[in-house]
């Protein structure tokens, strides 16, 4: 939300960040009554809100007002519209929407654990009751796999086309804490010779399966249970996909996996990782460098890391080296990482 622009000092600020929580739980309720799916149908006044929700006019009001003021929706007198960004994000006509994704980065206990901010700071580490990734934690994986997958099409695009997906040469993926599957699953789709292997939980991977499924690509995708750092990763795969594991662990752990991954690789086999990778200053870019607030108040140890610490990490493992990616519309990056000849 703006502030006025003024070069005097003033707490407006300070206001709008105590209260921030309100966009989150205005965004959120938007999405629980679909808002934004009825508006872009034409529901677009409080009365015909009301009636299509149940919900009351003066509550619609206020709401929708708070929305087009934090520049998600328009209003012209009484009638309410879609901006460009709810309009292909919002909307679940679209086939970009992200609503869904309220039924992870939406829960509960994500709040609950950045209230703890403070004895998250003390401690340097969670005091949340998620924290620990190397369980298999159902309730939490099973939500991210049903509810983030919308999310990763810009990424999962992008390591297709890095790994040459197109070119229908025969490959072998791993897809490590493969969640939702998707990004193996967008290389299925694009390379009909690629064979995927999906490593997760158990729950977790029936939520992968039927995403396979659903793309047409099963019988080319076998899942593989386990702890990314004890079950049988298996040998002499093409690619190893690392998406947004690293960020749960300290370096130490992070490494350890990545020497599993150098193993299970073919000589000249590449790691792609997938990740929230800072600037060395460590405040830029915002969204990548502001991602370690997450991992301070989710994780026992984890963080968002820059690409020396990667770079440094993944040749400790023996790989020999490491190129840089930007996603394009995304915040997160792509590191390549090679194995010798």
């Amino acid at each position: 939300m703006a502030t006025a622009s003024t070069n005097r000092p003033s707490p407006e600020r300070i206001y709008m960040l105590f209260n921030a929580f309100q966009q989150t739980a205005a965004l959120h309720s938007g999405i629980e009554l679909d808002v934004f799916t009825a508006i872009g149908s034409g529901t677009n006044t409080t009365a015909l809100l009301a009636a299509k929700t149940g919900a009351s006019e003066r509550g619609l009001r206020i709401l929708c007002d708070y929305l087009t003021i934090l520049g998600l929706l328009t209003k012209e007198e009484l009638v309410y519209g879609l901006t460009p960004d709810s309009a292909i994000f919002l909307d679940r006509h679209s086939p970009a929407c992200l609503a869904s994704v309220a039924g992870f980065l939406g829960a509960e206990w994500h709040a609950q654990n950045i209230k703890s901010l403070t004895a998250a700071v003390r401690k340097g580490g969670t005091v949340g009751v998620h924290g620990d990734n190397t369980k298999p934690q159902d309730e939490v994986w099973v939500a991210f796999a049903r509810s983030m997958a919308q999310l990763t099409a810009p990424a999962a695009n992008f390591i297709a086309q890095l790994v040459d997906a197109a070119s229908g040469r025969p490959c072998r993926v791993l897809d490590i804490a493969a969640g939702h599957g998707m990004y193996g699953i967008t290389i299925a789709k694009k390379n009909p010779s690629a064979q995927i292997v999906a490593l997760d939980w158990p729950a977790v991977l029936s939520v992968a399966r039927e995403n396979a499924e659903t793309a047409g690509v099963l019988e080319r995708y076998v899942t593989r249970p386990g702890s990314a750092f004890e079950a049988d990763l298996g040998r002499d795969y093409d690619f190893v996909l690392l998406t947004n594991i690293f960020h749960h662990f300290d370096l130490p752990t992070c490494e350890k996996l990545a020497r599993r991954v150098h193993d299970a690789l073919k000589p000249g086999g590449k790691a792609v990782t997938l990740e929230f990778v800072p600037n060395e200053d460590r405040v830029t870019p915002a969204a990548a460098a502001a991602f370690s607030l997450n991992m301070l108040v989710g994780t026992e140890a984890g963080d968002a890391y820059t690409f020396a610490e990667y770079d440094g990490m993944f040749r400790n493992a023996g790989f020999a080296r490491s190129d840089l990616h930007d996603v394009p519309n995304a915040p997160q990056r792509v590191l390549v990482s090679e194995k010798s000849q």
